[in-house]
């Protein structure tokens, strides 16, 4: 049923809470390129799971510093959604509860690490060249005018 690659969080018996946070240095924005699934191997805002007795911003700072190696603030959130993978027996692979945070950068270059295959800085005009996430293009586009219509 598992696949090595398959991340422990796969079958769930209840919804997991997970954050992301928005980053941006310039004019970029940090995004990952996901190395598991859910989405394996599109572009999208880093973060994950929230841990018992953490905050939305303590886990969103663990989180991008573990995935990416960038130090950042966390704030405000500025985008919830439901993310419900079924396999080919209409199970439950994944269900994820997302907060994706507004984030300040401090310091840092990006690094894979943890479950990103890639992390780097992308451009408005790079995000159409990449394969990425369509809830991570949608955000970008409506709550940051970043990247076209």
């Amino acid at each position: 049923m598992l696949s090595s690659n398959m991340p422990k969080s796969a079958y769930p018996d209840h919804p997991r809470t997970a954050v992301g946070a928005v980053v941006f240095k310039k004019d970029k924005v940090l995004l990952v390129q996901r190395g598991r699934p859910p989405a394996q191997g599109q572009w999208a805002i880093p973060g994950g799971n929230v841990r018992l007795g953490e905050t939305l911003q303590q886990a969103a700072e663990r989180e991008i510093m573990e995935e990416t190696g960038i130090v950042i603030a966390a704030r405000e959130p500025v985008f919830t959604f439901d993310v419900v993978d079924r396999d080919d027996e209409n199970r439950v692979r994944f269900h994820y509860v997302i907060v994706d945070l507004a984030a300040d950068y401090l310091s840092g270059e990006p690094r894979p690490g943890d479950d990103a295959m890639a992390a780097r800085w992308v451009g408005a005009n790079e995000l159409s060249t990449l394969s990425v996430n369509a809830v991570t293009r949608a955000l970008l586009q409506r709550h940051f005018q970043f990247g076209g219509g």
